[in-house]
């Protein structure tokens, strides 16, 4: 009776294996670090728009709030917001799809300015001169250079040392 339950076992401890092979490998950890800084932003992006935004744009248009907006498709509603006009029955609710795609329009622009500075940044990382060679370095340099023009010239360089040029 002790056989079949090892072998439970070591299946638990191989699948335990696998299971953490999987969730410890680069890619799903960045994917859940991804996630969790995406809703992060979400929240802030949502904030901007809802608390920053939209009563800006509602005060240069006299006070008006879009989420609030709506167009009634049935006679019964007769409610002033749309919360209560839902309950009432069905509403098009124009003005929550306005925000939600400013939403959307905001988030974009702010990954494309994120994306374009990052790009910024690598090009002026490529653009960066190499670094100045050590003496060394640039006697070998020489001295790889004139080998390769030898060999170019179909001498070998043992044949420029026994002056056979």
């Amino acid at each position: 009776m002790n056989g079949p339950a090892s072998e439970v076992e070591q299946k638990d401890l191989r699948m335990l294996n696998e299971f953490r092979e999987f969730a410890m490998k680069g890619n799903v950890v960045d994917l859940a670090v991804g996630i969790i800084i995406g809703a992060a932003f979400g929240a802030i992006v949502t904030s901007l728009v809802g608390d920053i935004v939209m009563p800006i744009i509602g005060a240069i248009t006299g006070g008006l709030d879009f989420s609030n907006y709506f167009t009634p498709l049935s006679k019964a509603v007769t409610a002033n917001n749309l919360a209560d006009a839902k309950k009432q029955g069905a509403v098009l609710a124009w003005g929550n799809f306005l925000t939600l795609t400013l939403n959307f329009i905001i988030i974009a622009f702010v990954i494309f300015v994120a994306i374009r500075a990052m790009n910024k940044l690598k090009r002026r990382d490529e653009a960066a001169p190499p670094p100045k060679l050590t003496r060394q370095e640039a006697l070998l340099t020489e001295i790889r250079d004139l080998l390769k023009s030898l060999d170019a010239g179909g001498l070998r360089p043992s044949d420029t040392a026994a002056g056979l040029k």
